[in-house]
């Protein structure tokens, strides 16, 4: 692994502690209650234990489409998850709605914080702590 390697593995250990145990327990409270704008409580199936596994995010929505900008990419553990099964399930506004999630790899992710309706403060934090920036797309089911 060469250097800059070794320096973004140790910033994403780093920053998924401070979220795992520090951040996301009252952020996940919060959302619940629907008191968060732009942000959403990510459920995936845990592509090993087969176990719903939640996570805070913040959202960007268009009509029926959702935008995530993942700050480790594919190395974030509910992206592992989407990969091996994409439907998934948001909280936003203290309900929950069904989908199906796409990695997309060809779309640019910087762009797309710039171009987004994201919640104050999201879009410098994520590009503040990430390592690999990657754009996930949700498409909503009709409810």
């Amino acid at each position: 692994m060469s250097g800059d390697a070794d320096a973004r593995d140790r910033k994403r250990r780093r920053v998924r502690v401070f979220q795992r145990y520090v951040l996301n327990p009252p952020a996940k409270a919060a959302i619940w209650l629907g008191v968060v704008p732009r942000h959403a409580l990510l459920e995936t199936t845990g592509r090993v234990s087969g176990k719903p596994r939640r996570v805070p995010v913040g959202v960007s929505v268009e009509g029926d489409t959702v935008w995530i900008v993942s700050e480790h990419g594919r190395g974030a553990a509910y992206v592992r998850n989407l990969e091996a099964e994409p439907s998934v399930r948001l909280r936003m506004g203290g309900r929950w709605r069904t989908g199906r999630a796409t990695i997309v790899d060809d779309d640019d992710p910087e762009a797309r914080l710039d171009s987004g309706r994201w919640f104050l403060g999201h879009v410098s934090t994520v590009r503040r702590v990430g390592t690999d920036l990657t754009s996930i797309r949700i498409d909503l089911d009709r409810s």
